[in-house]
């Protein structure tokens, strides 16, 4: 089952702080929602493990996350691939671009899209797209939280 999510975050930050932190993996991990861990392998890849709960299905997933097609600082596209076990397997890409916004700001625009399978996928297309809209809600609002304390 596939599903596509967009649209956009206004974060009080000027675009080279927010490219830096879509590339920061420590930044991405707390934003990331159900992240436990996130390991950078090179400086465009890293591999972590999430927990999610998706209606009565809870599952940790490990998985990989790589940035690719990337125009510093205004777009990349993030990629993540994870398994998890009996539960199924859930991937996807976010196509994120960014714009300045008068000096201080930026507007983040993404398009996301997910597929999952196994028993995730067995759930109902309703509450797929709901908690994968939920998600990447999540961590374009916890981004843009980060920046916008940062920058206070």
């Amino acid at each position: 089952m596939a599903v596509l999510i967009e649209g956009t975050q206004r974060i009080e930050a000027p675009i080279d702080r927010v490219w830096a932190a879509i590339n920061d993996p420590e930044v991405l991990r707390r934003c990331i929602p159900g992240c436990l861990e996130l390991e950078k392998l090179s400086d465009h890849e890293m591999r972590g493990k999430i927990q999610l709960g998706i209606g009565p299905i809870k599952a940790t997933f490990q998985g990989a996350v790589a940035l690719e097609n990337m125009v510093p600082p205004h777009s990349c596209t993030i990629t993540g691939e994870g398994k998890g076990g009996i539960a199924g397997f859930a991937k996807g890409s976010a196509d994120v671009r960014l714009s300045e916004e008068g000096e201080a700001a930026t507007l983040l625009a993404y398009s996301v899209r997910t597929e999952v399978g196994g028993k995730i996928a067995q759930l109902g297309a309703r509450l797929i797209v709901s908690t994968s809209k939920k998600l990447a809600g999540e961590f374009f609002t916890a981004l843009g939280r980060t920046l916008d304390a940062e920058a206070a």
